[in-house]
């Protein structure tokens, strides 16, 4: 969504992956069908900062694709402190719906020694959510465009007060500004979870303009 020079720019002045993050891009270039969907550096790096910002206990992603996004959301987890190291670490659940990716996903949250702090769960989100007893301080969805609302709507009532929601693909390479009436159902759906979260008090949110665009949310007390 940015000028090639600005987002090269941008990456030349933007901290470097680590050399495991750099080997998952890597590999999921070189294996699987649709690489761009990975979250990448830049987002990476935002996903992780945020995260590192909020330092929560509970945070819930929807679509692992790789894994990529859920390890640099991990790096921002609670931990026990070094004065109190008995106390509860902080812990990421994820959900992949293909079963294909489970392997390349458990191999690098176990390079990254993550077993402890992510938890992988392959299945449906709408059937593996409402299985899950934990109120969430941090939710990223990365997953089928047009469930994106029902994920919002299920996941809502347990997000703390105060607690934040990230929604990727946003602006959806534009397609967004297309005519309603020639709009396949991927950008209806990304429009319809637009609307309802830009009309919805309970929250505020913003656009950022980043990648394929990120609608952060934060709910209300």
């Amino acid at each position: 969504m940015i000028n090639e020079e600005f987002y090269t720019y941008a990456m030349a002045h933007s901290t470097p992956e680590t050399p495991l993050l750099e080997r998952l891009n890597r590999e999921t270039h070189l294996s699987q069908v649709s690489p761009q969907m990975l979250s990448g550096h830049l987002q990476g790096t935002f996903l992780r900062m945020v995260s590192q910002m909020i330092r929560p206990m509970r945070i819930l992603e929807i679509g692992s694709f790789t894994g990529y996004s859920a390890i640099n959301l991990a790096m921002g987890l609670n931990t026990p402190s070094k004065t109190s190291p008995g106390g509860e670490g902080g812990v990421l659940h994820t959900i992949e719906i293909n079963p294909e990716q489970e392997e390349m996903i458990r191999s690098f949250i176990r390079d990254a020694g993550m077993e402890k702090q992510v938890i992988l769960h392959i299945g449906n989100a709408l059937e593996i959510i409402p299985q899950l007893n934990e109120t969430w301080d941090l939710v990223f969805i990365d997953a089928d465009k047009p469930n994106y609302l029902d994920y919002y709507q299920l996941v809502f009532p347990h997000v703390r007060d105060g607690g934040f929601i990230v929604a990727d693909n946003v602006l959806w390479d534009g397609k967004v500004l297309d005519d309603p009436e020639k709009m396949d159902k991927d950008t209806r759906g990304i429009c319809r979870f637009n609307e309802f979260v830009q009309n919805d008090a309970r929250v505020e949110n913003m656009v950022l303009p980043l990648r394929d665009g990120l609608m952060i949310i934060r709910k209300l007390c």
